[in-house]
């Protein structure tokens, strides 16, 4: 059989989907290549959310020419969200390429390419799923910690984001098969479950609404979490990402009740103007995300939050990025993904909207608000000198292999030396010593 060789673009739902196809592949006998050079199949998995990822994406595929050149019976293939959006037209840009597939295809992937090899005909295959009920559920054996699909697809539409054309609209796994999942992970050795969603506090909302069923007081969501708390082994629940619009009172029950539930959430708010916000179709305003906010640091000791932030969309004014920053101030995140607005092809946005704030003027904006993050995170930090953690064991730093790395419980990156009996998973209790902006540093007690 063939040697594969995969290469992962984007969001962490990119990443299991190039998990699952790699279990896959090898479940038909195909294995595991270290290099792009020793692959006889070459899979690049795609990212759409920003033009900048496409155009790695493609470069990257561009590069691979001459290694098709030199040896054409190799099977090149875009898979994922660009291959979603632009389809049979990346083979015209592309004619090196022999494959093309959304992310709804993954599990024809196998199929696919046994076709490609036997008669050298390329394939494109962008249908969207009806459903997500069945969906493979296939990991790599003894990972300690582990992501889960729970659905696929965003109905939110807003202005600037093609997700909903890449991804489809919201379709939820059953909660059974979700839990069976866990079961069997947690059997393997898996201590804490990454749940994963474009917009995963509507789950199972579409589905509720097509039924006649749906209460806005009541959340699937949450009695998901209930039932995955529930699952011998695991240890540590985390989630992404949430919409503020569906974070109501029995969601925030659940995260600050539950002790599985790690105490970190991300919640994208993209941006602190009421006007902005309208314009991006998020669907609430500044003052509704930050009563989302108070309410669950009301019911917690400590709490971290995250966030996504658009700087530059079209219009905002000076006084609405300061607006945005002093969101950002009061919440303190302890992390925060900042995008400087770029046009996305069949969005909204793109085709209402005037690209109007300088590129310079976004760099600016961009740049602020990132040292303030970093101000507010170091002195966030410093907080923790003195306490004791619990923290998930996750390998040698990537810094320093000498020392050991592992997340606290608000997922905050701690530092420490190793001890025999350690292990990948292991939760150990450390004593932080020293903080910077970006890392906790303690030692192991018992």
């Amino acid at each position: 059989m063939a040697s594969f060789y995969l290469r992962t673009y984007g969001c962490q739902m990119n990443e299991r989907d190039s998990e699952l196809l790699a279990c896959l592949l090898q479940a038909h006998g195909h294995t595991a290549a270290a290099t792009e050079d020793a692959a006889d199949i070459i899979l690049l998995n795609t990212c759409s959310v920003r033009d900048q990822a496409e155009r790695k994406a493609e470069g990257k595929a561009g590069l691979l020419k001459r290694l098709k050149r030199q040896r054409p019976e190799m099977v090149l293939g875009i898979i994922g969200c660009m291959a979603q959006a632009h389809g049979e037209a990346l083979l015209e840009r592309l004619p090196h390429l022999d494959l093309v597939v959304g992310p709804d295809q993954l599990q024809d992937i196998p199929d696919l390419i046994a076709g490609i090899l036997q008669d050298r005909r390329r394939r494109v295959a962008t249908a969207v799923r009806p459903g997500a009920a069945g969906e493979p559920a296939a990991h790599r054996p003894g990972t300690p910690a582990a992501m889960v699909n729970v659905m696929r697809g965003c109905n939110q539409s807003c202005a600037y984001c093609i997700v909903p054309r890449t991804r489809g609209r919201e379709r939820s796994r059953p909660l059974d098969e979700i839990v069976r999942e866990v079961e069997a992970l947690a059997a393997g050795g898996t201590r804490e479950v990454l749940l994963l969603g474009q917009n995963i506090t509507a789950y199972g909302v579409a589905e509720a609404r097509r039924a006649g069923t749906y209460n806005p007081a009541q959340s699937a969501f949450a009695e998901l979490l209930r039932a995955v708390h529930e699952v011998p082994g695991i240890e540590r629940i985390r989630f992404t990402s949430p919409h503020v619009r569906y974070m109501n009172a029995a969601f925030v029950e659940a995260v600050c009740s539950l002790p599985k539930v790690c105490k970190a959430f991300h919640i994208p708010v993209q941006s602190g103007s009421d006007r902005i916000l309208r314009l991006m179709r998020r669907g609430y305003t500044a003052r509704q995300y930050l009563d989302v906010i108070a309410a669950i640091r009301a019911r917690l000791d400590r709490v971290a939050f995250s966030t996504d932030v658009i700087v530059g969309f079209p219009g905002e004014t000076a006084e609405e990025f300061e607006q945005t920053r002093r969101l950002m101030r009061e919440v303190g995140f302890d992390m925060a993904f900042i995008f400087r607005y770029s046009p996305r092809q069949q969005t909204l946005a793109a085709e209402t909207l005037a690209d109007d704030v300088p590129d310079d003027e976004k760099h600016r904006r961009n740049k602020v608000l990132l040292e303030d993050l970093e101000a507010g995170v170091a002195a966030r930090n410093r907080a923790y000198v003195g306490d004791c953690l619990e923290v998930m064991a996750e390998g040698p730093s990537l810094r320093n292999p000498s020392r050991w790395q592992g997340r606290s419980d608000t997922n905050k990156v701690v530092i420490f030396e190793p001890q025999d009996g350690i292990t990948p998973g292991t939760i150990v209790r450390v004593a932080v010593r020293r903080a910077t902006a970006h890392s906790l540093f303690g030692d192991v007690v018992a």
